[in-house]
């Protein structure tokens, strides 16, 4: 039997649901938007079960924060926030951004374009899972994310130069992966 929602609740009905505990408004809010952040924790770590836990773990921390939400600018803009902020909480408990180390000199690189161009959405973010875990998350949170390098650094406790190199080394191992796929 093919079942169809007839009433969708919209996103302020959905969120002022949530507040007031309605767990029909919280599955419809976590049905609407856990694919998105499904794709999210998948870009910040590289296996499902880890990504399925920080899911959870946003939602935990979306559902418990939600009166912090002022309505001001879109809310999944404020939702993603958090998801990244639990990932980054995750990376840092087990230690995973350590290996980040201050290269101040690390010259721009530039990647074909038209290689990248050929590729689809999911082979590039296979790519991106691919990369070492410092690496993926200044990846995530400059290109994917469109934070500043102040604000990463801000956010990780790296230094500007740090979260650039990391950044530029990132860049680099993409290209290099690209060039190897391409040969």
């Amino acid at each position: 039997m093919l079942y169809v929602r007839i009433l969708q609740m919209s996103e302020k009905q959905l969120i002022e649901g949530c507040l007031q505990g309605d767990r029909k408004a919280q599955e419809e809010l976590y049905n609407t938007y856990s694919r998105r952040m499904m794709g999210l924790c998948m870009r910040y770590v590289s296996d499902r079960e880890t990504a399925r836990d920080l899911l959870q773990d946003g939602f935990i921390k979306l559902f418990t924060s939600l009166n912090l939400y002022a309505g001001k600018g879109p809310f999944e803009a404020w939702m993603r926030m958090i998801f990244v902020n639990v990932a980054i909480e995750h990376l840092r408990k087990k230690d995973i951004l350590r290996d980040t180390s201050d290269l101040e000199n690390i010259p721009e690189i530039s990647m074909d374009e038209t290689v990248v161009s050929s590729l689809t959405e999911e082979a590039i973010m296979d790519l991106v899972r691919q990369l070492p875990n410092g690496y993926r998350t200044i990846f995530n949170l400059f290109a994917v994310e469109g934070y500043s390098h102040r604000e990463i650094g801000e956010k990780l406790n790296i230094s500007e130069a740090t979260s650039r190199s990391q950044y530029n080394r990132a860049r680099q191992w993409l290209r290099d992966r690209l060039e190897k796929e391409n040969l």
